[in-house]
Order: C-alpha cells, then sequence, then structure tokens
C-alpha cells in the first residue's frame, strides 16, 4: 500500500500461533512468562490467546506487519515450545471476499 507521501506501508496481519508446549509441560512457559513477560519485539501485537483444558497447547493471535518479528518471537521461546503459524483474516474479511462469489 502507498502513503500519500509516495512511501510503501506494510499492512498488518494477523497471524494464528499454535503452540505446542514440549513435553506436554505448561509450567516452564508459564514460569519463564512471569519471569520475562511474552519477550515479543517492538512492532509485535498480542491480540488474544487460548488454552486448551489439558494444558499442553496455546492458541494464540499476533498481528505485525512484519513477519520476521514474529521469527524473534518464536527464537525466544522455541526451547520451550513447537510453533505452528497460520495467517488469518478476519470473518468480516473473509465475508468480504466471498461475497461477489455469492
Amino acid at each position: 500500500m502507498c502513503s500519500p507521501l509516495g512511501f510503501t506501508l506494510a499492512m498488518k496481519r494477523l497471524y494464528m500461533i499454535v503452540e505446542h508446549f514440549r513435553k506436554g509441560d505448561a509450567v516452564p512457559v508459564y514460569r519463564r512468562f512471569r519471569a520475562q513477560g511474552r519477550l515479543a519485539p517492538e512492532g509485535l501485537t498480542y491480540v488474544s490467546s487460548w488454552v486448551d483444558e489439558r494444558l499442553e497447547r496455546c492458541y494464540q493471535v499476533m498481528e505485525t506487519h512484519d513477519r520476521a518479528l514474529l521469527d524473534q518471537w518464536i527464537a525466544n521461546w522455541s526451547d520451550l515450545v513447537e510453533f505452528e503459524v497460520h495467517p488469518v483474516i478476519t470473518s468480516a474479511e473473509a465475508a468480504e471476499r466471498v461475497a461477489p462469489r455469492l
């Protein structure tokens, strides 16, 4: 996307992150989070998250204009978590994209 001043603006994208806690153990993850916080670089925004009832995985939505920031954040946790990353759009955006074909 181009700004009125002629430079390119990066569009923020949403990512659904599925975090699989190594050995199914949430304790080390929550221990680090309590001690150090989310460890997300500037420009990577936490949106929301849900944890399964067995405390083995977390489903988290993050937003950023730069996928490299997401990779930096993943590197901070990869010793404790295995990650799946899925670019997603909102339901409203999906409905807008589908509307011309209805």
